[in-house]
């Protein structure tokens, strides 16, 4: 998808809700109509993107962390936006791309939360009894 194709879509769905407003609003609701208009545009490219098993996919990621589905939407998007993306992307394009990011981040970021398990020798161990 190119941008101009982006351009329009933005456009057509800015129009779509002003129509809807009855006009452009003030001050926080102009802020809160640009905010939905721009959540509106992004699952909309997401779902011309992504195929029925890849977005149900990137939905239960979502469920589990909004951030990491956040990261990987916005990657997405910007393939999309450079014309990276030939097709729909299907689930295992998905995967590979979340491994991909996990690698990356796990190279930046020493792993945090990691359990480490530590074995005592307890009295009772002894072969003495």
């Amino acid at each position: 998808m190119s941008d101009p194709e982006l351009e329009a879509i933005r456009a057509a769905r800015m129009n779509q809700l002003q129509q809807e407003s009855g006009g452009p609003g003030a001050g926080n609701d102009e802020a809160a109509q640009q905010r939905a208009a721009e959540e509106e545009m992004r699952r909309n490219l997401l779902a011309t993107v992504l195929d029925t098993a890849a977005r149900e996919r990137l939905s239960r990621i979502a469920l589990v962390s909004q951030d990491r589905a956040r990261q990987i939407e916005a990657i997405l998007l910007r393939m999309a936006q450079t014309g990276q993306l030939r097709g729909r992307v299907t689930e295992q394009q998905l995967i590979d791309l979340l491994e991909k990011a996990d690698d990356a981040q796990g190279k930046s970021h020493p792993q945090k939360g990691a359990i480490v398990y530590q074995r005592r020798k307890d009295a009772f161990d002894d072969d003495d009894f």
